[in-house]
């Protein structure tokens, strides 16, 4: 009997891993994980600790359905939830670097902010019945050519512009970051900001700069959830997928490619716990394990990590 059941296990996970559907799933459940992590990353390898993802990805959902309805535009509505993703980037970058405020403190206060202000946002603008149903959402996309591939095209095909957007984000994220003369001295900011300041490179102007691009990665999570998966908000609809993020950006080595292999790994695991209900195993279960493995990323065991030598370290050019 035991023989039986176990091939039937072993049949079930064969049959789920030839499945497209699972791969598809996992690339769309990586979005609101590879964006705010990639975003993350360069705020972190220019010396400020990010941990504001979550409350930057929630006004982004919040922002990015509401500008969508306002405007009747899902594009508008990215491009507003970016906005407000960089203001209040900004925010954060003003207290970390001016005022030399502690960054871990500082991006949970904004966490938490983020989180009473679209709560007291959705009831006080939409009401008692939440967001409108119309509200227009980012389309679908078909890559010509590769939709008719045979397992390859059940990938790729019918997902969100956001996914392919991310594709390319990424990309180009690692080659700004290890292939231009900017990401050069972004980089030496994070890691010994008096040298790059006798050098001539402004420390400050760089740590903004990251710390905003960061914020308009990790809105653009959030108005992917609210405008490109849900096509609306609801409370703390982010579900802590900031704080999965940066442990993502963590188990990545502080790297965008790095960061989107993580983020696949935490997305195939939520996939898979999607895909097995109804199969006997217990999907709470399954939806454990990225929360498992944010812990044991965060706590360094799985693999080790060396942060930028300056992150979350003040800098005071005037010293």
């Amino acid at each position: 009997m035991s023989i039986v059941l176990e091939a039937h296990v072993w049949a079930t996970i064969v049959s789920i891993f030839r499945n497209p559907e699972i791969w598809a799933s996992t690339l769309s459940m990586a979005v609101p994980l590879a964006l705010p992590a990639i975003g993350g990353t360069f705020s972190e390898r220019t010396g400020v600790v990010n941990i504001a993802m979550e409350g930057i990805m929630l006004m982004g959902a919040f922002f990015g359905v509401a500008f969508s309805y306002w405007t009747n535009s899902a594009w508008l509505g990215l491009i507003g939830a970016m906005i407000v993703g960089g203001l209040t980037a900004a925010a954060l970058a003003w207290g970390a670097i001016n005022v030399s405020a502690d960054q871990t403190v500082l991006g949970m206060a904004i966490n938490i902010f983020a989180a009473g202000l679209t709560a007291f946002l959705l009831d006080t603008v939409f009401g008692f019945n939440g967001t409108p149903i119309n509200t227009p959402e980012l389309p679908e996309w078909s890559i010509p050519g590769i939709s008719n591939i045979p397992y390859i095209g059940g990938i790729f095909s019918h997902q969100s512009v956001l996914v392919y957007i991310m594709i390319v984000l990424v990309a180009a994220s690692h080659w700004f970051l290890f292939h231009t003369r900017i990401g050069l001295r972004m980089r030496a900011v994070g890691e010994h900001p008096l040298a790059a300041d006798t050098l001539g490179i402004n420390v400050w102007r760089l740590r903004y700069f990251g710390v905003i691009l960061g914020g308009i990665f990790s809105a653009m999570g959030g108005a992917y959830l609210s405008i490109g998966v849900l096509n609306s908000f609801s409370v703390n609809m982010t579900n802590g997928r900031g704080y999965i993020a940066l442990a993502a950006m963590i188990f990545g080595k502080w790297t965008p490619l790095g960061s989107f292999g993580a983020a696949l790994i935490f997305g195939f695991s939520t996939a898979l716990g999607i895909i097995l209900q109804g199969q006997g195993i217990s999907s709470n279960l399954l939806q454990m394990i990225p929360y498992a493995l944010t812990i044991l990323a965060l706590a360094g065991l799985i693999g080790r990590s060396v942060a930028p030598a300056a992150d979350g370290i003040p800098y005071d050019p005037k010293r």
